[in-house]
């Protein structure tokens, strides 16, 4: 039988077989030799060995289309990066550096503001405008008011959806509202910090019909961009991609160089000032990690 591991806990995989249910397995001894480890959102084949109890062996791990390393899942076909529009208030460099680790990895994104019914709309227009203008999708929900949930649900439709984002902003909220069956731990935001508990613990994928699963993530405080040269930051920033070619220098950082089409495009108003600024932050942090 194929199905998809949605979880794995202490050597154990739960492996969901559309239209047969879940089942528990443990991974051949095999991988271990080949140091294969199963990750959640791995398609697999599984012997069964008792149907009534529903338990199995992961005989084969299928090919992967892709991998993250934190946290360690596979095969997604999209993220849904959740931040909240407002308490907390967005942290835009982490944002960004989510949307740089997806884009790195070639996955498709839709950014989601959460507690739209809590903030004012300048609030909100100034974040559609800021990443529509970079070129992605940009949903505003009310996990609390139920608005826009439809909106989400028809994205995620037949795919695999990781929502990533920091704790606090309402992403297993959402997954509650998405499949009443999740049961999520919501936790609550401490007022005196303005920041959530880590309320997910491990990465879990839910079935939410057919060929669709949500998978929530452990929340991130901090993203450190370090698996990539400083050189090829740059190509992961969508908004420089339509001047690449046009500086005066091959090759060009968009940082120092004279005759630089990004920096004017930055002068005109046509690149978000924040995210210049975070694409210039991330780079001296790859510079630093370079030098020692």
């Amino acid at each position: 039988m194929k199905g998809k591991i949605v979880k794995g806990i202490a050597g154990f995989y739960y492996v969901h077989v559309v239209e047969s249910g879940v089942y528990e397995c443990k991974a051949k001894g095999i991988f271990r030799k080949e140091k294969i480890k199963p990750l959640v959102g791995d398609n697999v084949e599984i012997d069964v060995i008792n149907e009534s109890e529903k338990t199995g062996n992961i005989t084969e791990i299928l090919p992967r289309k892709n991998e993250l390393i934190r946290p360690a899942v596979a095969n997604i076909d999209q993220a849904l990066i959740v931040f909240a529009v407002t308490s907390p208030k967005p942290h835009l460099n982490l944002l960004d550096r989510f949307l740089i680790m997806m884009e790195s990895k070639s996955i498709p994104v839709t950014l989601c503001f959460n507690k739209k019914d809590l903030a004012d709309e300048k609030e909100w227009e100034l974040l559609k405008e800021t990443y529509e203008a970079c070129g992605y999708p940009v949903i505003f929900t009310s996990a609390a008011k139920e608005e826009n949930i439809d909106q989400v649900r028809k994205i995620m439709e037949g795919k695999t959806t990781a929502l990533a984002g920091p704790s606090g902003v309402g992403k297993s909220s959402l997954i509650n509202l998405l499949d009443p069956n999740a049961n999520m731990e919501t936790g609550e935001i401490s007022r005196k910090i303005e920041r959530g508990r880590h309320t997910t613990r491990h990465s879990e994928l839910f079935s939410i019909g057919g060929e669709t699963y949500i998978m929530d993530t452990p929340g991130f405080g901090s993203l450190y961009v370090n698996d990539f040269e400083k050189e090829d930051l740059k190509d992961y920033f969508r908004e420089f991609r339509p001047y690449e070619g046009s500086c005066r220098f091959q090759g060009c950082s968009h940082i120092h160089e004279p005759g630089c089409e990004v920096k004017e495009a930055l002068s005109e108003g046509f690149i978000p000032k924040s995210r210049y600024e975070n694409y210039l932050e991330m780079y001296r942090e790859l510079e630093q990690k370079k030098r020692y």
